[in-house]
Parts: structure tokens; C-alpha cells; sequence
């Protein structure tokens, strides 16, 4: 199972930059409308503004010129003017609706291709909380769901902090895959970063249902803390399918140890990252697909394999495919 088995075929990438050029084409012209319009928008106010505010002075007293009411209250109006004037004249790329427009485009080798920003992923409830702790706020941004190479999965930036301000924890921030395991987990089973906070807290809040094992594989036992509701099932899952795509995710995202979690037919692969997973140029900058779109493509082709992996935990060979 490799990254590569989950990349767009050629067919797939030539209608990708096909969409692309269509969309680079719409973006170059609103572009250029908005370098006339924003200086001809808000510079008709400032002559407005100028040309009312000498008349003023004509009629004024010589010690009101310039700050007098009327002088205040004009540079008031002006100035409300030119920024509802500035919105309406960048109202060409802001119509784009830049990451909205493109990333359907980008994943538009995912079958029944859904985006969604800002709102809580179906999945969340159904996410293990020994998996990220406790947490009092959570933010959700860019969402992305669909089908790919014959299972169902939901991909989401989450934001799970404790507190507020500078006291505050985060208690996850990164991506998350939620996916349909091929054969359900009869219980919960976790695998964490292995922290002295994170051993506190299983053995705190979740001791009392929670076991922890241990996959044989000294490095996985060393970065991993192993917990379960349900050590029979769990054990040799541990020891095999899940220690397999633990390693094959250490491969592949080198930095902080990624989480999963199983609830039931529910699978989770949590990574913790703190940059933008779905980081695109700014709107002037003309979207070049090595540069900006291929990466994109590799890391989600690196996620869904991995995801691919973990659903088969639990499956028999036959069965996993």
C-alpha cells in the first residue's frame, strides 16, 4: 500500500488542469478588473470628498476651515464610503470565492466530492475523546468528504483547545480521516502520542475502562500509548494491522506521531500538524499545478492510503482485498 495507489490517474489530472486553466482565466481577468477598480472606486471619493470640503471653506469662517462639524462629519461620510466602495470594487475575486472555487477542482478525482467550511464534520461525535482529551472550544475550517477508491471517508482541519488565552492547552490541532473500518471494532481501541500528560489523563478521567497494551515493536511502544475497552479483540490487532500502518505513517509524516482511534465501525487517523493542510497562493498569484496543486495531491494521496490501511484492522485477508 503506497501514496501512489491513491493518486488521480492521468485522466484525472488532465481534467484537473483543465479546470485549473478555466479558473486561472477567470481569476487573471477579475484580477486586473480589480487593479482599475479599487484605485478608480476609491479615488472618486477622495475627489468627492476634497471638492465638498473646499466648498465648505469657501462658506466657513477662516478659524472652522478643515475641522469645523460639517468638515468632521463629511470625512466621517468619506471614509464609510470608501471602504463599502473598496468591498464593491474587489467584488471580482471576492465572487471567486478562492478556496471554495478551487478545491473542489483540485479533489476532483474524489467521487461524490463534498466541501464544507466552518461547520462540525458528521463524524466529530463519534470520535473517541481518549483520543484528543478534554477540550472547551473547538473550531473546524476547511472540510473535505467523498468517495475514493471504494470507501467513504470525511478529511477535516480541527482546531480542540482547553482554556483560554495564554493558560490555555490545545488538545489537538490538525487533520483528521474519518472513515468505515471494513470490520467493526467491538469496543474502543486508541493509539496516542505517549506523553506524561497523556499517561495522566488515561489514568485519571479514563483508567477505570481503559487498558493499555503494548504492540511489541519497541520504537511503537516507545512514541505510542496503546489503550482499549476491549484487550481480547484488541491485542492482536495491536500486534499487527494497526503496528503495521503505525510505521507506514512514521514513514510517511516523520514529525509528530499521528493518532488513531477505532469506535465500533468508525475509524479515526488523527495528524497533528499546526500549518494550513489545504494552503493555497493568494488570489493574485497565478496557481501553478507543480508548485501549488501536486504536493496537495500527494499529501491526501498519502492520507487515504494510510486510511486504507488502518480500515482493514480487524480483516481478513480475503476480506480486506
Amino acid at each position: 500500500m503506497t501514496a501512489a495507489d491513491f493518486m488521480p490517474d492521468e485522466a484525472d489530472i488532465a481534467g484537473i488542469k483543465s479546470n485549473l486553466a478555466a479558473y486561472e482565466a477567470e481569476r487573471a481577468s477579475a484580477y486586473r478588473q480589480v487593479r482599475w477598480r479599487v484605485p478608480l472606486f476609491v479615488g472618486l471619493v477622495l475627489v468627492f470628498v476634497a471638492l465638498v470640503a473646499w466648498l465648505f471653506n469657501r462658506i466657513a469662517d477662516p478659524y472652522e476651515q478643515w475641522f469645523s462639524t460639517p468638515h468632521v462629519l463629511l470625512y466621517v461620510v468619506g471614509l464609510v464610503a470608501a471602504i463599502l466602495l473598496y468591498f464593491q470594487a474587489i467584488k471580482p475575486t471576492s465572487t471567486l470565492q478562492h478556496r471554495k472555487t478551487l478545491l473542489p477542482i483540485i479533489f476532483g478525482f474524489i467521487r461524490d466530492m463534498r466541501y464544507q467550511h466552518e461547520v462540525t464534520p458528521n463524524s466529530f461525535d463519534r470520535l473517541p475523546r481518549e483520543t484528543i482529551g478534554t477540550f472547551s472550544t473547538k473550531r473546524f475550517d476547511d472540510i473535505v468528504s467523498g468517495r475514493y477508491e471504494g470507501f467513504p471517508f470525511e478529511l477535516y482541519e480541527a482546531d480542540l483547545r482547553q482554556g483560554t488565552g495564554k493558560s490555555g492547552t490545545i488538545a489537538f490541532k490538525g487533520v483528521v480521516v474519518a472513515f468505515e473500518t471494513i470490520v467493526p471494532f467491538p469496543g474502543i481501541l486508541v493509539a496516542a502520542r505517549r506523553t506524561d500528560k497523556a499517561v495522566g489523563f488515561f489514568r485519571g478521567m479514563f483508567a477505570s475502562r481503559m487498558q493499555e497494551l503494548s504492540c511489541g515493536v519497541p520504537e511503537l511502544d516507545a512514541a505510542y500509548d496503546f489503550r482499549t475497552d476491549n484487550v481480547e479483540a484488541a491485542q492482536p490487532l495491536v500486534s499487527g494491522r494497526l503496528a503495521q500502518a503505525l510505521t507506514w505513517l512514521k514513514e510517511t509524516w516523520p514529525d509528530d506521531p499521528a493518532r488513531v482511534a477505532l469506535n465500533g465501525s468508525d475509524g479515526f487517523l488523527l495528524l497533528p500538524q499546526t500549518k494550513d493542510f489545504f494552503e493555497l497562493p493568494d488570489i493574485s498569484v497565478p496557481l501553478d499545478y507543480a508548485k501549488h496543486v501536486a504536493p496537495m495531491i500527494s499529501d491526501i494521496g498519502a492520507l487515504l492510503a494510510t486510511a486504507a490501511l488502518v480500515r482493514k484492522i480487524g480483516a481478513t485477508d480475503a476480506a480486506a482485498g
